[in-house]
């Protein structure tokens, strides 16, 4: 069930866009604004899982709306003008409505916002159970192989370009994808980056000095834009 905000100048579509929402049956509110500062402020202070978004309004533009908020909503911009399209993606929007706006094509935006919102909600579900220290392992893809790896048996992760080499106590193993991709793969309660370069296990650290973390034998660097990223996840430990 999700929360609608709604912000159009215009009554008629305001009107027609709530009844169209009556006929959705997911919809567990709406909230219509035809001034884009009460709708602000109500985004301040209330969540909202769908934004309906005019462009062309007179106080602010729909653009200028989105680019105020911190964590908008899934996004739909709602217009009468074409040439927004391209703007409109760049930030993120989901889906780009034309007025007039038939029923049909309406259901066809709402539908591609319920796919992407499970979607989430089952990524999100995935992130939950790598961070929970009951999950031991996960498969990964080295070349023609797929690996079966113990996160505890992991020291630490080294980007090379588009690779990255997992170094654990027994092998090295070569991936492909970025320094960044591999924070999507290990668990943020067990590993931390430290270096553009690196990502080292929690556990493997066995001394911290000014620049450099020692673990397994190994010398790693810290970054300086690590560092208090670093001395924030040791200190809640």
């Amino acid at each position: 069930m999700l929360k609608y905000v709604v912000v159009d100048d215009e009554p008629l579509a305001l009107e027609i866009l709530d009844s169209y929402l009556e006929k959705i049956d997911h919809v567990h509110s709406v909230f219509l604004f035809s001034n884009a500062g009460d709708a602000l402020r109500h985004l301040q202070d209330h969540r909202a899982d769908v934004l309906l978004l005019d462009i062309e309004m007179p106080e602010m533009t729909g653009i200028q709306f989105l680019k105020t908020l911190a964590d908008p909503p899934v996004t739909v911009f709602i217009t009468a003008y074409r040439n927004y399209a391209f703007e409109g993606y760049e930030l993120g929007v989901i889906d780009f409505l034309l007025k007039p706006i038939p029923f049909k094509r309406f259901e066809q935006a709402i539908s591609k916002i319920k796919e992407f919102l499970l979607l989430k909600a089952q990524y999100d579900h995935a992130e939950e159970l790598l961070s929970d220290k009951s999950t031991d392992f996960i498969f990964v893809k080295s070349g023609v192989q797929r690996i079966k790896l113990y996160f505890n048996e992991v020291t630490h992760i080294q980007g090379l370009k588009d690779y990255a080499i997992i170094y654990t106590s027994k092998e090295k193993i070569l991936l492909k994808g970025s320094i960044k991709a591999m924070l999507d793969i290990f668990p943020p309660k067990r590993f931390v980056r430290v270096h553009k370069s690196f990502i080292v296990s929690i556990n493997k650290i066995t001394r911290l000095e000014s620049n450099r973390i020692i673990l397994s034998g190994q010398e790693i660097p810290i970054g300086r834009n690590f560092k208090d990223d670093l001395e924030q996840v040791l200190s809640a430990r």
